[in-house]
């Protein structure tokens, strides 16, 4: 689907729902959808840097075999080393050892300009709380950079700064796209899970949760504020969603909604609809909705 625009897929933080971009990628892709830039915060920033390095469904598909292969012991490796570990530093809770190896293992190139699409990691330097945008060096430092989150894991120290999840300063980054040059903007969010009787259990699990709330939020504030000149389409987050973005046992499910509720989405025009979907607004759903 060509189009004069430089185009921009736009790709939120979410944890573990992160997997939701993997569908929402299938569809889009096997649409003829292929962006001028990429643009990534937090899990959106491993997901867009994936996809910048193999712009096709193979490459989905191996982005979709990474995701289904994870455990949450890859990304969060807690135990009674981990407790020890936070007892003696006392500054964050789990080491990046995890989330590196599985960059290394995984991203078929070393720096960011090596990427076959332009691509944008968004983090944030932690001292000042300035949102850093990341085009070019490391990728896999860049990438760790972007989904270090407080307290959690360490900052990473880059060029200087310490920096820390783009989340904090730009869940999604949708300015940063527009002030590379998109004009038309295609973003990938992650929802939240709006289908929960409680909180869910676990320190890490509830911050994740909060986080999310606050990303789905900002993706509202900062679409509102865009220039009318900008032509943004939101792919449909999953609505009802339970779960956590710290549970990473509901990934296939997650993949295999977010791609058939996009290719129903695109189906029906959803490339012509700009606006933000219902599901990203406030709302809550009833014990027996939600079954």
């Amino acid at each position: 689907m060509p189009t004069d625009q430089p185009t921009a897929f736009v790709f939120a933080g979410g944890g573990s729902f992160g997997a939701v971009q993997v569908g929402q990628l299938r569809a889009l892709v096997a649409h003829g959808l292929k962006p001028d830039m990429v643009v990534g915060s937090s899990v959106g920033a491993m997901n867009a840097a994936y996809y910048a390095g193999a712009p096709s469904l193979e490459g989905v598909e191996r982005l979709t075999r990474i995701w289904r292969n994870l455990r949450r012991g890859d990304v969060f490796p807690l135990g009674w080393r981990t407790a020890l570990g936070f007892a003696r530093r006392r500054d964050f809770l789990v080491g990046s050892e995890g989330l590196r190896r599985l960059v290394h293992r995984h991203l078929p190139y070393g720096t960011l300009q090596e990427a076959k699409i332009p691509l944008h990691i968004v983090a944030t330097d932690i001292l000042n709380g300035e949102a850093v945008v990341l085009s070019q060096g490391p990728a896999a430092e860049a990438i760790l950079a972007s989904t270090a989150i407080p307290a959690a894991f360490a900052p990473v120290r880059l060029d200087g700064r310490y920096l820390a999840d783009g989340a904090i300063t730009s869940c999604t980054p949708v300015k940063v796209a527009v002030e590379r040059g998109a004009t038309r903007l295609i973003v990938l969010p992650t929802g939240y899970a709006c289908a929960r009787e409680a909180p869910p259990r676990g320190a890490v699990a509830n911050a994740l949760h909060a986080l999310n709330l606050l990303i789905t939020r900002q993706i509202t504030s900062e679409l509102e504020c865009l220039d009318a000149g900008i032509d943004y389409y939101v792919a449909p987050p999953l609505c009802p969603l339970v779960g956590s973005p710290y549970d990473f046992s509901q990934t296939e499910a997650l993949i295999e909604r977010a791609a058939a509720g996009t290719q129903a989405w695109l189906a029906e025009g959803g490339l012509a609809k700009r606006g933000i979907p219902m599901q990203l607004r406030p709302h809550a759903h009833s014990a027996v909705a939600s079954r």
